[in-house]
Parts: C-alpha cells; structure tokens; sequence
C-alpha cells in the first residue's frame, strides 16, 4: 500500500462455552433458524453482506519536495527546491452504501493522489471508479461507478451500539479478498490518538490488517456501523486494537460530499479542554467527563446560542460526550447550518441550548491545503477594500512558494482561469478543475493583477 496508508482493526469474535454459565449472564449466539439443532453461524448474514465490500485498486503519481542546499543554489544557479515525481500502486477496500446511484465509501489514504480507480465487485466484475470528493481529516472518500445491479449495505445508527456489541470486519487484507473476521465493540468514542484530524472512533478487536481501510464494520444484522481506518500495532500488523469511523459520522460526511463536492463542516466557535477530576473539583462540577468551554468567540454559532465560559457540554443531540476532542469530532462532521441541541451544565444545572452551527470554511485555513504552489500563504474568506468578496491572503511566509509566486499579504484573490469565486471554498473547487498554467486574478489596493501558478 502507499505511504500514506494507515489500517482498521476489528474484533476477534470470542464465542463464550456455557460451561459453568448461567442463562442470564450467557451472550446471545447468532442462529438463523428456530432449529435448535444449527450449530451457530454467521454465513446467512455474510452471504447477504459481502457482495456490498469492495476491493479498491489504485494507481497515482506522488509528488516530493525537497529544498536544494544553499551551495548548490549559489554555485548552479539551481532552484530553491526539487520535486520529484514517483508512480504508486495500491490496494484497499471499499463498501457500497447506494445501489442506485452507484456509491462506494471509502478511506480517503486508499485514495488519495491516485490517479487511476479499479472497483472490484465480489462477482469478478471490475468497474472504474470516479472520485466524486474526500476530506482528509476524518479519512472519508465517496467514489461513484456504474450503478449497475449493486448490493448495498444497510446503514445502522451507530449512536445505537454498545461495548461488548459483536462486531465483523470485511475487506481485503494484503489483497486477499473478501476476508471475514469477528469480534466485538472494545470501546467507543476514542480520540486523542493523533491518527487523524477529526477523531470520534469506534475501538474493535477484530483481525485488520493492510488492504482492509475503507472496509465495512457491521453488525450482526449485517447493517454497517462503521468504516474500518486505522490500527495499533508495533510493525504494522494486527494486534487486535483497531478503529473504524462510525457509520453516523460517516454518513454526514459523504451526504455534504455528495451534495457539494466537499465537506462543509460545521463550526461551533469555542475553545476549551477535557473535564477530569481536577476541574470538575475546581468548577464544583457533578461530573469528571464532558468538554469544559474556557471561551466563546464572538460573533459565532455558540455566541448566539448564549453558551458561556465555564459551561461543560455533557451531551450532543442526546448522546455523551466524554472529551472536547469527541466533541470537536462530533461537531466538525456535521455540516455547516446543521441544527444540534447542547446538554451543559451551568453553576451546577443542566440545561438544554440549541445551537445552528456556522460553516468553518469560511475560516482561516492554510493555503497548502488548497494548493502546493500556495505553501506558505494562510487565506481567508474576505472582501477587498471596496467590499468585492474573495480570498484574502492572511499571512506570507517570506521565501515560500506563494511567495515567490507573488502574493502579498492585504491581497484578494477574486478569480481562477477568468472564473469568478467569492470564498474559500469556491477557491478550492477551481483550482481542483484547473489544468497546466492557473491565472489567479487578484486585487491588491486599487489595482488589478494576475499571478501564474506553473
């Protein structure tokens, strides 16, 4: 797999013996029929699940900068910088959510870069795929191909599981397609783990290993409850502490994907930090989990809501909150305009506060997330000084890429190739279509210029 490659894993199903067991401390086993003479199986399910579990083939060329020490630059008149080109190759799974239009979800590092997309379908059928939009920091990617008798996967409200929930992994290890492995729900809500931008995962102890990101978690229903992602292991294998992103989360996203090419994430507009022991000792607060609010920025979605410093948010729509991370997960995948209802606790009363979250991509963001060629610069959603709106160029790093391009900070970047855009967002879209030379069309003070990307 490529670089960027990161893998799932989900639970070793461990069925008990009632040896020694009571009937009402024995798990539930799973039988499909009222014969009490079938030994217990998961292969009725499976027969109905696994034509919707794809293998996801990929080819791609990767870009690599590196800078050209001074003495050469001095010496050889070299550039500032070499880039390098290297094809890549790679393999990963991938699960059919609409039937009729042809969706697949997938991770977005099984993706990412490629230039080439083969879906491979349980029948042999192999079938190119289009990327219709991703977001790198929950590692979701929404792929399209030719809706042509699919099997989709039915999707379950993962607010709904439980630990010790069992749970099956599908997806394609090491290119061994199709493999089935089992176990339960080991924990959920983890974050903090740095495997991603956004996290809120489910943790699982099945068997997940290299080619299985973008896999399925289902339950025993055979419903998906989460897209398999990332493991913990020494040498990058198994070692049955895996995480999977959870099917609610999941379907947020790809729903803003598929409605607008990109994930337009929500925005509450606070800062804060975990409620332990200490702080719920310090604020006389009932309660040791939760995300504490040290600040309300103003003129946001929390600031409008009379949110405060001070308040702890207990739950979002009804399900716990255990750290601010879960909550800035929770928030960041639902999209901008989304309404949520807020559980807090104030001065020691829980209150009730509905909040309609702002769009965080109308906030500052690095320039390098839109373009290469842009390192360096931060931008902004903005207006020049006669109210045209645009791209505000923030900050330029002296001697990066933007830089040398020739942006300047106080500039706005009103157009792409003659097309006109009003934000970042709209930024990002043109300069994804735009091939070889891009003309950036920008207002600095009172007059008007083009700046090349080559």
């Amino acid at each position: 797999m490529k670089k960027s490659f990161r893998q799932v894993a989900l639970v070793s199903a461990v069925v008990a013996s009632s040896l020694g067991m009571s009937a009402t401390t024995q798990a539930g086993l799973p039988f499909f029929s009222d014969s009490k003479q079938e030994v217990p199986s998961l292969a009725p399910m499976l027969e109905e699940a696994t034509p919707a579990v794809v293998s996801i083939a990929v080819e791609g060329t990767q870009t690599a900068r590196r800078q050209v020490p001074e003495m050469f630059r001095y010496f050889f008149n070299a550039p500032q910088e070499q880039v390098q080109e290297r094809p890549f190759k790679g393999l990963g799974s991938g699960v059919i959510i609409d039937a009729k239009k042809g969706y697949v979800v997938t991770n977005n590092h099984v993706v990412d870069n490629a230039d080439d997309i083969t879906v491979k379908l349980k029948d042999g059928r192999e079938l190119k795929a289009k990327k219709l939009g991703a977001d790198e920091k929950s590692d979701i990617a929404l792929l399209k191909i030719e809706p042509d008798e699919l099997i989709a996967l039915p999707i379950a409200n993962s607010d709904e599981i439980r630990v010790g929930d069992y749970a099956i992994a599908i997806g394609n290890p090491f290119g061994l397609t199709q493999t089935v492995t089992s176990g339960i729900v080991s924990a959920l809500g983890r974050s903090g783990l740095n495997i991603g931008g956004y996290e809120d995962f489910i943790q699982t102890d099945a068997a997940i290993n290299r080619g299985n990101s973008g896999g399925a978690l289902v339950n025993l229903r055979g419903e998906l409850i989460g897209i398999n992602t990332a493991i913990f292991g020494p040498n990058g294998g198994n070692v049955g502490i895996g995480f999977a992103i959870p099917s609610n989360m999941m379907k947020s996203l790809v729903d803003q994907i598929a409605e607008y090419g990109e994930v337009r994430r929500g925005l509450l507009g606070i800062l804060g930090s975990d409620v332990d022991a200490g702080l719920a000792d310090a604020m006389d607060a009932q309660v040791n989990k939760g995300a504490f609010i040290s600040e309300v920025q103003p003129d946001t979605a929390a600031a409008k809501a009379g949110l405060q410093a001070g308040d702890i948010i207990t739950e979002v729509n009804g399900r716990t909150i255990r750290s601010f991370r879960e909550l800035a997960a929770r928030i960041s995948s639902m999209g901008a305009g989304a309404e949520v209802k807020l559980t807090i606790l104030r001065k020691g009363d829980t209150e009730k506060v509905n909040v309609v979250l702002d769009n965080a991509s109308d906030t500052q963001v690095t320039a390098a997330q839109i373009h290469p060629a842009l390192l360096g610069a931060e931008l902004a959603s903005g207006t020049d000084a006669s109210g045209t709106e645009g791209v505000k160029v923030v900050e330029v790093e002296r001697g990066s890429p933007a830089a040398r391009i020739g942006l300047q900070p106080e500039d706005v970047i009103v157009g792409v190739n003659r097309n006109r855009i009003t934000g970042v967002s709209e930024f990002r879209n043109a300069l994804e279509e735009a091939q070889g030379v891009i003309a950036l069309n920008v207002k600095r003070g009172s007059s008007t210029l083009y700046l090349l990307i080559r």
